[in-house]
């Protein structure tokens, strides 16, 4: 009997350390409350799977997946790129992991390298960089450093929860105003608001753009998709503040939901224009690795009268499986019903007097302000 009670401390243990990942099977409602991912099975390269029982079926409390953040200090924080599917080569991500907990995010699958898993782990277990604004004005002082926009939250979303008392991003926002550095924002996340004295500055001297994502407007399917994410409401709010700032905004429905939201692109996109959105662009849903059987258990929960509906189009898209990711095709995927979404949104955008793209960011201001210690500082 004390051998039982001892296994069952030892499982115990390993909840508690956060060995979530070995689970397969969907987590218990009161243990994933407000989350989006139903499950928290191990990523591609964790070779530590649970498939069955081992006999050692001793109940004890678990508990509740709460959000974890460790800070980490990066090496370097300026991602570059060359995928001709997306308008810049360089990015920057604050953040590992996402709280907002969107299911269908298809930046999931980064949290395997991490050994940690893509559901549950993704918006719980979160990673900071701390040193990020000081490696960012390092980098831009590089020497032959050449300046171009920088993307931030095309992974992770710099405005999540933990940004309102960390600050990191802030602070990175604040030296890309010291160096007069263009910079296009994407975020669901409402602290936005914040920094609106350095946006507005910023969008005096054509330095700034953001995005915001609105996938729907219905209220109920937007706090089961993405349980984290302010109200569809309150995000029109946001576009309606930057917009009267004088701050470009663009709202992205990304990405488009078969028989869920692509009912809405009309509506999405008037109200969106009411807002004071100037430009609107959308993603089609994208499942790529682990995404897709987190979605699929997703659907499967939430949405059990369309989930082969909803399946059916994706494979569709990509010649018969959930995912393919061939360059030129993954944003939007191919076809009949590709195409029809194309020409609806299209043709809203048109009605709306909205653009596909805003104008291009200014480069030629960019200027290293003098850093302390400088010889030029002495006069």
């Amino acid at each position: 009997m004390e051998e039982m009670r001892f296994v069952a401390f030892v499982l115990h243990l390993f909840q508690c350390c956060g060995m979530q990942n070995c689970e397969s099977s969907k987590i218990e409602k009161e243990r994933r409350r407000g989350r989006g991912a139903l499950s928290n099975q191990a990523g591609r390269f964790d070779l530590a799977r649970v498939e069955e029982s081992d006999g050692w079926d001793i109940p004890f409390d678990r508990p509740a997946f709460k959000t974890e953040l460790r800070l980490e200090p990066a090496k370097t924080i300026i991602t570059r790129n060359t995928s001709p599917d997306v308008p810049f080569d360089r990015s920057l991500n604050p953040y590992r992991g996402c709280e907002h907990g969107c299911v269908y995010c298809f930046a999931r699958p980064t949290h395997s390298y991490l050994g940690l898993s893509a559901g549950l782990d993704f918006e719980t277990r979160l990673i900071g960089r701390p040193n990020a604004a000081a490696l960012l004005d390092k980098a831009l002082r590089r020497k032959g450093y050449d300046v171009g926009t920088l993307a931030v939250g095309t992974n992770t979303d710099p405005y999540q929860p933990v940004e309102k008392e960390q600050g990191i991003w802030r602070a990175c926002l604040e030296v890309l105003e010291r160096f007069q550095h263009p910079v296009g924002i994407v975020t669901k996340g409402t602290l936005i608001e914040r920094d609106i004295d350095v946006l507005v500055r910023m969008a005096r001297r054509n330095l700034v753009h953001v995005g915001i994502s609105i996938t729907t407007l219905d209220p109920d399917v937007s706090r089961a998709m993405e349980p984290r994410v302010p109200a569809p409401a309150r995000r029109l709010t946001t576009v309606r503040r930057l917009a009267d700032a004088g701050i470009p905004v663009r709202v992205m429905m990304a990405p488009v939901v078969p028989a869920i939201t692509d009912i809405e692109i009309e509506a999405l996109l008037g109200a969106s224009a009411a807002a004071g959105a100037r430009a609107a662009s959308w993603i089609m849903l994208r499942l790529p690795l682990e995404v897709s059987p987190l979605f699929r258990e997703w659907l499967d929960t939430h949405f059990p009268d369309r989930a082969k509906r909803v399946m059916a189009r994706v494979r569709e898209m990509h010649g018969g499986e959930d995912y393919r990711a061939d360059w030129g095709k993954r944003m939007r995927g191919e076809g009949h019903y590709a195409e029809m979404i194309a020409l609806r949104f299209k043709r809203a955008m048109r009605a709306q007097n909205l653009v596909a793209t805003l104008p291009p960011l200014n480069t030629d201001l960019f200027c290293p302000p003098l850093s302390k210690g400088d010889q030029l500082a002495l006069f």
